[in-house]
């Protein structure tokens, strides 16, 4: 075994651990100190992909349960999460949506639009998944539409598995399907919580157009396109000849015309209620788990149980839940506290310092994430908008408002579960991801957090 800088990370990281048990700093409680020591090594596990993503999750829920360190209640909370369940049922969906050829016939119809060339299938793969998010308020469930289609569309171009090509377009479903959405009101988990932990503390509310306006310009639409561009570059393919029939149609079983009907009834239902959520008000899990049940049904559906064994994979659902957990872990310790106060006392903000503040509380934002996970940063900083805005001079709505920038920067793909689930559905490996996010979240910071402080400076937000 050789050992590389990514061992030395590691290695780094258990010492910290084991002098963090040892001798608390005097900022920390003990079990403080032993939790964040704990966390620090599960983020350089999963970061590193030394070890498997669920191999690092165990770790984490192990050595808090044997130390005592949290209540398994808390422990195990991600599994608790509805996002677990709506990548459950996302799995048997996608699973439908293959076995019964209908993504290969979505494919089939996107083609002729989409495959004259490599360039424009990825740029249209992403207009269409930023527009599915005005209509999807679920990034996972953009992902379980959208993802099967995609691979079909690689099989048809001539992208087997492992192809820079095919790795191409799960990378730019993966981030198409969700980071455009941060800019969209109802469209992901964390936009969400932002909206009812600041009604809740603050008692304030956004309005669904002045929030777009405010974040699709810059961080939707120009970011969108900053990720096609490094798609194209990083992942360069040229179309080829469609893969042999036997070698696309291995997802694919031969299902009669009355079940694929019964099917396509099925899954055009889930996406009209996933639409149309904040008028029944039922959340986009439950809507999932009932559309799974159903394709699961014996005489109604026809994901069989070895079809489901096949699709549904536990050793991510570990992952995502051990991501939900840390960020729920970090919350309830207080470590998400003392993290921001610390931001705070290290950040340069002082009142009539704009340019400097925006910058600033923006960095908070995509730090904080790296500790809590995406879903957990409005809940950390949120209750602390109100200091931050007596520190920076800016108005209230203005702080909350820069969390966006912030928890929508993704540098790990660890910190945000769709992205996780829709590599997986790809059956590409995760890590590629890394060669996206990386240079993605330095373009946000040298080049879109400036374009984007001018465009809030010209419609009077700062």
């Amino acid at each position: 075994m050789t050992f590389s800088a990514k061992h030395l990370l590691l290695a780094l990281a258990v010492l910290v651990a084991l002098v963090l048990a040892v001798a608390a700093p005097p900022m920390l409680a003990p079990d403080q100190a032993r939790i964040l020591g704990i966390v620090l090594v599960t983020l350089v596990l999963w970061g590193t992909s030394l070890v498997p993503g669920y191999l690092a999750s165990l770790i984490f829920f192990a050595v808090l349960l044997v130390f005592g360190l949290a209540p398994p209640d808390l422990v195990f909370a991600g599994f608790q999460s509805t996002a677990v369940w709506l990548i459950v049922s996302g799995f048997v969906i996608g699973a439908a949506i293959s076995i019964s050829g209908i993504g290969a016939m979505l494919a089939r119809g996107l083609a002729p639009l989409l495959s004259g060339s490599y360039p424009r299938l990825i740029g249209g793969l992403m207009a269409v998944s930023v527009l599915l998010s005005f209509v999807m308020p679920s990034s996972v469930g953009r992902a379980v539409v959208m993802v099967p289609v995609g691979m079909a569309l690689a099989e048809r171009m001539g992208f087997g598995p492992g192809s820079k090509g095919r790795i191409g377009i799960a990378s730019v479903l993966a981030i198409g399907t969700n980071m455009p959405g941060f800019t969209i009101l109802p469209s992901n988990i964390p936009n969400m919580v932002l909206s009812g932990a600041a009604e809740t503390i603050h008692g304030m509310q956004f309005g669904y157009m002045d929030y777009l306006l405010l974040h699709f310009p810059v961080l939707g639409l120009l970011k969108a396109a900053a990720v096609v561009l490094l798609v194209l570059w990083m992942f360069p393919a040229t179309p080829g000849a469609p893969l042999p029939p036997r070698e696309a149609a291995k997802a694919d079983r031969p299902v009669s015309g009355a079940a694929r009907i019964r099917v396509a009834v099925i899954l055009a239902a889930t996406l009209a209620l996933w639409m149309t959520d904040s008028l029944h008000g039922v959340n986009s899990a439950w809507i999932g788990l009932v559309a799974a049940v159903l394709l699961l049904l014996p005489g109604v559906g026809i994901v069989t149980p070895p079809a489901f064994k096949a699709s549904v994979d536990f050793g991510m659902l570990l992952f995502v839940a051990g991501a939900l957990a840390l960020g729920a872990l970090v919350n309830a310790s207080g470590l998400g506290a003392i993290l921001g106060q610390w931001l705070i006392a290290v950040l340069p903000l002082a009142p009539g310092a704009d340019a400097v503040n925006f910058a600033s509380l923006s960095l908070m934002s995509a730090m904080t994430g790296l500790v809590t996970t995406v879903p957990g940063v409005p809940a950390v900083l949120t209750p602390m908008a109100g200091d931050l805005a007596a520190q920076t001079g800016f108005d209230l709505n203005t702080v909350l408002m820069t969390q966006v920038i912030g928890f929508s920067t993704v540098i790990f793909p660890y910190q945000v579960g769709p992205l996780v689930v829709a590599m997986q559905m790809s059956g590409e490996r995760l890590n590629h991801l890394l060669r996206i996010t990386v240079p993605l979240a330095a373009i946000t910071f040298l080049v879109l957090l400036p374009l984007d402080f001018l465009w809030w400076r010209l419609l009077g937000a700062l």
